[in-house]
């Protein structure tokens, strides 16, 4: 029952200690499970395209990743420097401050760059739903939709909270049926999963992905 769920998930480490030995154990339960993806630091791409060679198992990385306050230029390069490295999904974080203050070209405009650098390959916005009300969530979901990204994603896991049912919700019903949805923060058991995915979820961003396929309850925070 739970083998449906494994492809819905990017087994993610982002933590700053995080160390070779972990990466490697990262990708061997990825490949084990058979997870979507590996999500991990730009540093580590490369070591994991070559410890998933061969797989399934995607390589994702994160860009402008926690705060989003790069400039939509390094955001491209980093975009385009982990696709050269063996990404092949992108998570990139939106310049949340610009959202605030009703900055919408230039939000479009930064999330396009990296649209634009993917050239092709899958891309996930990251809104960070705590640090927003609904209607800048919803603006959020709009700006990301029409710049052009596959996916809309909750959260970094870094912030002052991760997804809930209710964000999940309105984006999905923001972004329609053919753009995806990403809930990620504080997805730590089956039962959370299952919720999540009945909310409108089709991807699940978790440290938590192997207590997740065994039934188990973890207690990690992201």
């Amino acid at each position: 029952m739970t083998q449906n769920y494994a492809a819905l998930i990017d087994h993610t480490l982002l933590k700053a200690e995080t160390t070779q030995t972990q990466i490697e154990a990262l990708c061997e339960e990825a490949k084990k499970y058979e997870f979507a993806s590996v999500c991990v630091n730009p540093t580590w791409v490369n070591l994991s395209a070559q410890l998933l060679k061969g797989t399934n198992v995607k390589v994702c990385t994160v860009i402008g990743f926690p705060l989003g306050a790069t400039t939509s230029k390094v955001k491209a390069f980093e975009t385009t420097n982990a696709i050269e490295e063996g990404a092949g999904e992108i998570d990139m974080v939106i310049n949340i401050g610009a959202l605030k203050n009703g900055e919408y070209d230039f939000v479009r405009d930064d999330i396009k760059a990296v649209v634009d650098a993917a050239n092709g390959t899958l891309v996930k916005v990251i809104i960070e739903t705590c640090l927003l009300t609904d209607e800048e969530k919803v603006k959020a979901c709009e700006l990301s939709v029409e710049a052009g990204a596959d996916f809309v994603k909750t959260s970094t896991g870094f912030s002052t909270g991760g997804a809930t049912i209710e964000d999940v919700k309105l984006m999905r019903n923001t972004v329609g049926p053919n753009v995806g949805v990403k809930a990620s923060g504080g997805v730590r058991s089956l039962e959370d999963m299952k919720n999540m995915v009945e909310a409108g979820a089709t991807r699940i961003g978790a440290s938590s992905g192997v207590a997740i396929m065994n039934g188990l309850i973890s207690d990690s925070n992201y």
